[in-house]
């Protein structure tokens, strides 16, 4: 009878004891839920604001109105007259003609201004590519100025700083739907501009591919290197300790650090071309070198002993045990960890700009010796820019850059996936 309370007694305490670990374990699952919607949320809201925001700038307004190309504003119409004929009066003249009861010259200014300052570029390219409409009257598809194009965008809810007289003049243009919006290819073919409607990240992707290409040449090959000889070859002594422990530091050393270390050595005292994507490269380099070495070395690691010995006793040497054998196997955890570390690099900002990659760029880098910038680099200086359209075009940058760096990390995830060998 005792025992058979004992035993009573003990099941109650392994019952009270389950009941209370259940209990532990269901708010354990509730916190980790609810911490994984809050993440969610805030990143649902993060990408709503930036969508929302850069949407817009992939879309450019533009103003329908009839142009005649005046034989009197062409002279004899020979090459050199054509190109240099006074195009600002030819659209000046138009947009008169388009709106005859604007009188005042105050009023006139204000009518200018509705369209790009591009606009006289746009007729000379017309006239150039068809001389045939010099003396003919065609309705050309004008760019128009940024305010006008907020203003088109909010679907005439929000005028921002145009004048009255603009407003008036711009719902007429609407009224007589002579607005009208189309893809803006310019967005990525052209670099960057003072007028936001100008404004590209054609210079800034060149500059972000010349510098990606550099640090992956660089570091690809000398973090392959350095992990295969610290794991492979290397001795188990002090010096290797040393050198384990300051790799592992230097991955978590701040960003700036790197780019301070490029001002110095790079430029300072190799007197490399500052602003160019050579530069920045070797910076991100040095930067993605320790994340490269510490994946590399894992991905050794994790190669069975077996496949070493199995390759040693049929004679292989140690080179070629590793290169052959080794080296082939741990090479999908080395690319993952590569394209984490390109991952990364691509999204650093800190050191370019301490090496002068935040430089006003226009004409499109063709080598890494040119004058560039980074697409973050332009994401800053767009930020920081007055103009109420640039917003857009910072937000839309960002998404560029946030599509290249989810392709970037589904690629390793699927190289991951692909080549993975469960041991």
């Amino acid at each position: 009878m005792k025992n058979t309370d004992q035993q009573a007694q003990h099941l109650a305490l392994i019952n009270a004891g389950l009941k209370k670990r259940r209990r532990a374990e269901t708010r354990f699952r509730i916190a980790g839920r609810f911490a994984t919607m809050i993440a969610l949320a805030f990143m649902l809201v993060m990408f709503s604001a930036i969508i929302s925001r850069g949407s817009g700038a992939f879309q450019r307004t533009y103003i329908e109105i009839p142009v005649y190309f005046d034989r009197s504003h062409f002279g004899d119409q020979s090459t050199q007259v054509l190109q240099n004929a006074d195009y600002s009066g030819l659209l000046k003249s138009a947009l008169r003609s388009a709106f005859p009861h604007i009188k005042s010259r105050s009023d006139k200014r204000q009518l200018y201004r509705l369209v790009s300052n591009i606009s006289a570029f746009e007729l000379r390219r017309i006239v150039l590519d068809k001389p045939e409409v010099i003396g003919r009257s065609i309705t050309v598809s004008l760019p128009a100025s940024d305010e006008v194009d907020l203003a088109a965008k909010s679907e005439m809810t929000t005028f921002g700083r145009l004048s009255e007289t603009q407003i008036s003049l711009v719902q007429r243009l609407q009224s007589n739907h002579q607005i009208r919006r189309d893809f803006n290819y310019h967005f990525f073919t052209s670099g960057d501009s003072r007028e936001p409607e100008l404004a590209g990240i054609a210079a800034a992707l060149a500059g972000s591919f010349f510098t990606i290409m550099v640090c992956v040449a660089l570091s690809f090959f000398l973090g392959v290197m350095a992990a295969i000889y610290l794991e492979e070859f290397a001795a188990r002594n002090k010096l290797t300790e040393f050198i384990e422990v300051n790799i592992n530091n230097l991955a978590a050393v701040p960003s700036i650090v790197f780019g301070l270390l490029g001002l110095a050595v790079f430029l300072n005292f190799f007197h490399l071309p500052r602003s160019a994507s050579l530069v920045g490269g070797m910076v991100l380099a040095l930067m993605s070198l320790p994340t490269i070495i510490i994946a590399g070395r894992a991905s050794l690691k994790a190669v069975p002993n077996s496949i070493r010995e199995a390759a040693l006793g049929i004679g292989a040497s140690k080179v070629q045990t590793v290169f052959f054998h080794t080296l082939p196997l741990a090479l999908p955890g080395i690319f993952t960890g590569t394209i984490i570390a390109m991952a990364r690099a691509m999204g650093e900002t800190a050191p370019l700009l301490m090496i002068g990659m935040v430089a006003f760029i226009v004409d499109i880098p063709t080598t890494i010796l040119d004058p560039a910038t980074s697409l973050p680099v332009q994401v800053y200086l767009w930020a920081d820019s007055p103009e109420r359209a640039f917003e857009q075009k910072t937000a839309a940058a960002i998404m560029v850059l946030l599509a290249f760096l989810v392709v970037m990390n589904l690629t390793a995830v699927l190289l991951r996936k692909k080549f993975e060998i469960r041991w």
